[in-house]
């Protein structure tokens, strides 16, 4: 199913995002959690490409193996230091896996490629990958990223709207946002795409807590910010346990209110455990 017919007025998507594996005891894990999770039926469940344009390889075996898990998959397919002939080849790849979703980005630079002129490239943004993909394969729903805080290396909030503004206007078909913890965040940034023409779905991306220095490193990656109330309690937190307690906490309180402002989806960061996201599901009844 493609995620744009799952998306249907007056009902809420479910779906969780994983991070790539980096070992074999690790990618056991992910599929691990992976079954856990199926049993709250997502409609639909991807696994990044990974930092730095890492594990580009795998992401089609990934995309694969979920199809097997009976969930809908989305590849998640960058374009920056690819080709036009690459691309084509992974959609005529994606396609004969019977795969009908793809996340367009423009990904992180491989370390192999960081220092090399941009100019040189035949991708540089999203739009262009987005606008490729659909002349050369229109059959696929192409969802594409949103930043909330803005993107890191925008110059302003505005280019980064209009910038997100090319990318539905070249064919993509929903948005899934980064991950935030101030929900007026969310609002505004729905506010403002609506300002702007953009009319498609937009669905909140939901990160839980689990551990201090990995959301540190995250929001320094993207660019989103912890409120200092929420910061406060963590730093404050005894151990990994209770920093996990008050990360559910405060993503059971986020996602009720998104819900209660009739968001089309769900999308949750699971950090390949399913605990955490079980629960908060569960406290959600949804």
């Amino acid at each position: 199913m493609k995620v744009k017919d799952a998306i249907k007025p007056g009902e809420t998507t479910l779906s969780f995002e994983f991070f790539p594996p980096k070992t074999a005891e690790q990618e056991s894990r992910l599929f691990s959690a992976l079954d856990e999770l199926r049993i709250y039926n997502p409609d639909f469940a991807s696994i990044t490409c990974g930092a730095m344009g890492s594990n580009r390889d795998k992401t089609l075996e990934w995309a694969r193996i979920i199809k097997q898990h009976g969930i809908e998959p989305i590849v998640h397919l960058t374009c920056v230091a690819e080709t036009k002939a690459k691309i084509l080849i992974q959609l005529q790849e994606i396609k004969r896996l019977g795969i009908e979703n793809i996340l367009a980005l423009r990904g992180d630079l491989p370390k192999e490629e960081r220092g090399r002129e941009r100019h040189e490239e035949e991708f540089k943004y999203a739009a262009e990958l987005v606008a490729f993909i659909k002349k050369q394969a229109p059959e696929f729903c192409l969802g594409v990223a949103g930043y909330p805080e803005k993107h890191p290396q925008a110059a302003s909030f505005s280019d980064d709207i209009s910038y997100l503004k090319s990318k539905i206007d070249a064919g993509a078909d929903y948005i899934i946002t980064q991950l935030f913890f101030n929900n007026r965040l969310f609002f505004d940034f729905v506010v403002k795409c609506r300002q702007a023409g953009i009319t498609i779905p937009i669905i909140p991306g939901v990160m839980i807590i689990t551990s201090l220095k990995q959301i540190q490193k995250m929001t320094e990656m993207c660019g989103a910010n912890i409120p200092d109330k929420l910061l406060a309690k963590i730093e404050l937190a005894g151990d990994q346990a209770a920093v996990e307690a008050i990360g559910v906490e405060h993503a059971i309180s986020q996602c009720r209110e998104l819900l209660k402002n009739k968001v089309p989806g769900l999308h949750f960061f699971v950090m390949n455990q399913s605990g955490p996201v079980g629960r908060v599901i569960s406290a959600l009844r949804i």
